[in-house]
């Protein structure tokens, strides 16, 4: 609009953050304004005028405040946004805007302070020493993959008249926990089930529970631990009184050619071992991989230190946030209490949402510096792979990763593979065989 230039003075605050002190003069100011009052005079209607024949002194007394602030906005945002454009300032994030408003001939003055990415030389990724453990799989992996199985299919059932509970057991209960002479209705349930040894209440409870039998009441105290997420409870000593109403115990099915009728995809109880190896096979395989890319970061991030702004780190706590807000939802958890207890992770995720933010920041410049990038045609052939794996049309996962802006995001993940692809190329690996190889299948 103005070919009125703003003086600029650019602060560096720290490692990711700068601070922008703006003097726009008068005359720009003005002219602002002027076209703010013209604006303004063809959209309002005032009795007696047509449209933009409005008096100024009429608009200045009825529209002085918005007219202001729309001329402030416009400022701002014009000389914020030509400023970083013309200085190559990447922001991160909305700025923090500081200003006192518009005084009648005189200049506009603003500052603005914003978060930016670290400039920084990636060092001490080549030639890292690293240690990769061998995956093997034993008979005892197996064995516990097919108990996995056998669990699915079990069945509870009475226990033998006379015999007490213990650990395993699944027995009913009444009962009733008590701060002081107070009764908590929240500490309160009849006819609830319950897993011995599940560690599903305060620790201390279940182990009161083994040797309990049918129609046996029982009462004892526990000590609530200090991090309890009700605060009135946590560290308090809580009096419960319990009547046990059932025991019941699990029994697993026999892994015979009868517990092969389960799966139409088995003829043999053969057939389903050798599918319970490849399958764990693959999974230790991809564990042991996942662990030695996690030892590949550790290193590299040991190597470069530098800030990161504070901006990224809280967009990825709120992506895990959504994540676990999401997978509660699955497991069947009412909305309002999972979005309670995502919202109360907040904390918890910010150490690994830091290292998230820092390995994605030092991939990009170890990539710049490797001249390394992700092709459109390799970011097409990642996009038909994950169409293929959730059973979609490459044209149907392309339009939803646009419409939810994750496109660039697959070519981020892409490109920190083939980082770590470089890194590992590079690197003199140690191979070893774990604590024992013995039992191997």
């Amino acid at each position: 609009m103005s070919g009125v230039r703003a003086e600029v003075t650019v602060e560096d605050l720290s490692q990711v953050k700068k601070k922008l002190v703006f003097q726009v003069p008068w005359e720009d100011v003005k002219q602002e304004l002027e076209s703010a009052y013209r604006t303004v005079s063809h959209k309002v209607k005032v009795k007696g005028f047509r449209p933009g024949k409005v008096p100024r002194t009429i608009l200045e007394t009825r529209y002085k405040d918005y007219v202001t602030e729309e001329t402030v906005t416009n400022l701002i945002n014009r000389h914020y946004w030509e400023t970083l454009k013309e200085r190559e300032i990447a922001s991160v994030g909305q700025p923090q805007i500081e200003q006192h408003g518009i005084e009648m001939e005189k200049d506009f003055n603003f500052t603005a302070t914003v978060e930016v990415d670290p400039v920084f030389e990636p060092q001490g990724y080549l030639g890292l020493e690293l240690n990769k453990e061998e995956s093997f799989l034993t008979e005892e992996d197996v064995e516990n993959r097919l108990k996995e199985i056998r669990n699915l299919y079990a069945t509870l059932e009475e226990v033998p008249a006379g015999r007490g509970a213990e650990r395993g057991d699944y027995v009913t209960i009444d009962f009733e926990g008590r701060l002081g002479q107070e009764v908590r209705k929240e500490l309160k349930s009849d006819g609830y089930l319950l897993e011995i040894g599940s560690g599903m209440f305060v620790p201390g409870f279940e182990d009161q529970l083994i040797g309990m039998k049918p129609e046996e009441k029982k009462e004892f105290s526990v000590t609530f631990p200090e991090a309890y997420r009700a605060k009135d409870l946590a560290g308090k000593d809580v009096v419960f009184s319990v009547v046990l109403k059932n025991i019941k115990e699990k029994k697993l099915p026999e892994l015979n050619e009868a517990f092969i009728k389960n799966f139409e995809k088995y003829e043999t109880l053969d057939q389903l071992r050798e599918e319970v190896k490849t399958s764990l096979q693959e999974e230790k395989k991809a564990a042991a991989e996942r662990a030695f890319r996690e030892s590949m970061r550790e290193a590299i991030l040991q190597n470069n230190r530098f800030d990161v702004p504070e901006t990224l780190v809280e967009r990825q706590i709120f992506s895990m946030m959504a994540d676990a807000h999401r997978r509660m939802m699955y497991r069947g958890m009412d909305e309002k209490k999972a979005t309670e207890l995502s919202i109360k992770l907040h904390d918890q995720f910010k150490e690994e949402a830091t290292k998230i933010v820092k390995t994605f920041l030092l991939v990009k410049r170890i990539a710049v510096k490797e001249a390394i990038e992700v092709s459109d045609q390799e970011l097409e052939a990642r996009i038909r792979e994950l169409a293929a794996g959730n059973g979609r049309t490459f044209d149907d996962m392309k339009a939803s990763l646009e419409k939810d802006d994750l496109t660039e995001s697959v070519r981020g993940e892409e490109l920190a593979k083939k980082v770590f692809d470089f890194i590992e190329k590079n690197a003199k690996i140690t191979v070893s065989h774990g604590p024992s190889a013995g039992g191997k299948t």
